[in-house]
């Protein structure tokens, strides 16, 4: 059984963290999947493709993948750059502000 443990990235639709902080343990498919003829849908006999743990730590999931002789592979997670100005927003409305402020 091959896995992958990696920790998930936010959503295209949120800038919050939530549901990143966690580490998830996902099997690899064991077969292709196959296309019913009569209704389109898509199949496979593989139960294990369902399966996603999750997990606290990284370690966590390394040691349970060892301990059920699993064979992980672990992703590093790529951390975005903090790119937050001094400021912010409030600062285009600041009364010490330099320039002229417009729309």
């Amino acid at each position: 059984m091959r896995a992958r443990i990696y920790q998930p990235a936010r959503t295209a639709m949120s800038s919050g963290a939530a549901k990143t902080r966690v580490w998830l343990l996902e099997f690899a498919p064991a077969e292709a999947r196959s296309v019913d003829p009569l209704m389109g849908w898509t199949s496979s006999g593989d139960t294990q493709s369902q399966v996603r743990l999750q997990f606290d730590t990284r370690e966590a999931a390394e040691e349970y993948a060892r301990d059920h002789g699993i064979d992980a592979q672990v992703q590093e997670p790529n951390k975005r750059k903090p790119n937050i100005r001094a400021g912010g927003y409030g600062e285009n409305f600041a009364t010490g502000r330099r320039g002229a402020w417009t729309h």
